[in-house]
């Protein structure tokens, strides 16, 4: 029975270690998927302002 606990213990490192890289690959993912929202979002919120003024200006120069 030894080796087959000696197995076991090393198969229980092996999936602890695991647990460890799986949990950072979460985090990591999470947070480029958190950026990417950020970095998609912000722009389309200062175009919301930017339109209008631009074609407050626009319509401006055309003389309407």
């Amino acid at each position: 029975m030894q080796p087959t606990e000696q197995r076991l213990a090393d198969l229980e490192k092996k999936v602890d270690a695991m647990t460890v890289i799986v949990n950072k690959l979460y985090k990591v993912f999470l947070a480029t998927v958190i950026i990417s929202i950020i970095a998609f979002v912000l722009p389309l919120i200062g175009l919301l302002f930017a339109i209008p003024s631009f074609m407050a200006n626009y319509a401006s120069v055309l003389g309407q």
